[in-house]
């Protein structure tokens, strides 16, 4: 069992987890944080959630991760873009576990959608089993093997109205940060 901070963070959709994920990015700094980031996509004129966008946080590079419009296998109203999530998703923890700079692996989030590919399930099978800390966000009710394995070997965070503003501070603390 390696000695490393495995820090898991679930919650209800729209709860705050990829924000609590970015205060800590912004306070540990990008140049030793790599892998991958969600975002909800929203339509300007509605301001409705349209979709989902995920981003590689080393190259910053961007990716339909689905849509309401998408064509590919669905997640409720949303197709997930396989070809976006390996793309730019599984790439980016690929790429994070191999970089020696990298110390801290970022998987924003295991999902439904995510769960769709087996080379992001693969990518983050390798993520846990390398010796760098990590930070990953689960949705809060799937039921899949790699969801159950994070949330038996990671120290698990439930982010709720009342700790979101300062379990970034907890997260900190947890890598060895001053919060």
């Amino acid at each position: 069992m390696n000695m490393n901070a495995r820090i898991g963070i679930t919650g209800r959709p729209g709860i705050g987890k990829s924000t609590v994920v970015r205060r800590v990015i912004e306070r540990i700094g990008t140049r030793t944080v790599g892998g991958m980031l969600t975002a909800e996509l929203r339509d300007k004129e509605r301001a409705k959630r349209v979709g989902f966008v995920v981003e590689d946080l080393s190259t910053g590079e961007k990716g339909i991760l689905a849509h309401i419009s998408e064509r590919g296998q669905k997640v409720g109203k949303y197709g997930v873009n396989i070809g976006d999530l390996e793309r730019v998703g599984a790439s980016a923890i690929e790429r994070a576990v191999e970089n020696a700079d990298i110390s801290v692996i970022v998987i924003d989030e295991v999902g439904p959608m995510e769960l769709k590919s087996e080379r992001f399930v693969n990518a983050a099978v390798n993520a846990i089993e390398s010796d760098k800390d990590m930070i990953v966000t689960v949705h809060w009710r799937a039921n899949h093997a790699l969801i159950r394995r994070i949330k038996e070997e990671f120290d698990m965070c439930e982010v709720t109205a009342a700790n979101r503003e300062t379990l970034h501070l907890r997260i900190l603390r947890s890598l060895g940060f001053d919060a």
